[in-house]
């Protein structure tokens, strides 16, 4: 991402979601770097598993949202992976910030739309493409639960119409394939 972000919001929850694969993680630090000091980025893969892909959503209000909406540092705990195991790993304190930029599939869920500064939907490649992509960051080892994801995914979306609440972004031409 070397493009300005134009008229950002400077507080508020601003949601960057996609398929996994997409360049979601990519956008957002680009963001942060521009935000600087008034944003904190919290990612949704630190609360979801492969067997838990959107249903851990309480925890992150509890830990997250609600804290953010009072002007208090987020406290929640982070999973961390034993090989295929997901288990809560201890406790993170983020400190309050303005700017809550959160990444990842699901962050701009009909749930918390109403709540959102804005929400970007990042578009980029095929599925095969975005699945590659997805296992050159986690490692061959977790292709088959990331091709399961993406089946989980597609139809997510489907049913919460993310997409079409989200300003779409088409990375395709910052991206190399």
């Amino acid at each position: 991402m070397s493009a300005p972000f134009p008229s950002l919001p400077t507080t508020g929850i601003i949601a960057v979601d996609g398929p996994s694969g997409s360049g979601k993680s990519t956008f957002a630090a680009a963001l942060v770097a521009q935000l600087g000091h008034r944003a904190v980025l919290v990612g949704t893969d630190e609360f979801a598993t492969w067997d838990n892909p959107v249903a851990w959503w309480p925890e992150f209000v509890a830990g997250v949202l609600a804290p953010f909406e009072v002007g208090e540092d987020l406290r929640y705990r982070p999973r961390s992976w034993r090989g295929d195991e997901a288990v809560r790993g201890p406790e993170v304190v983020r400190e309050w910030r303005p700017v809550l930029v959160v990444e990842g599939v699901s962050s701009a869920r009909r749930a918390v739309a109403s709540q959102l500064s804005r929400a970007w939907w990042i578009d980029w490649g095929s599925p095969r493409q975005r699945l590659a992509a997805a296992v050159a960051r986690e490692g061959e080892q977790s292709r088959a639960h990331l091709a399961a994801w993406q089946r989980f995914e597609d139809g997510w979306f489907a049913v919460d119409r993310t997409r079409q609440r989200c300003v779409v972004v088409d990375i395709g031409r910052d991206r190399r394939e």
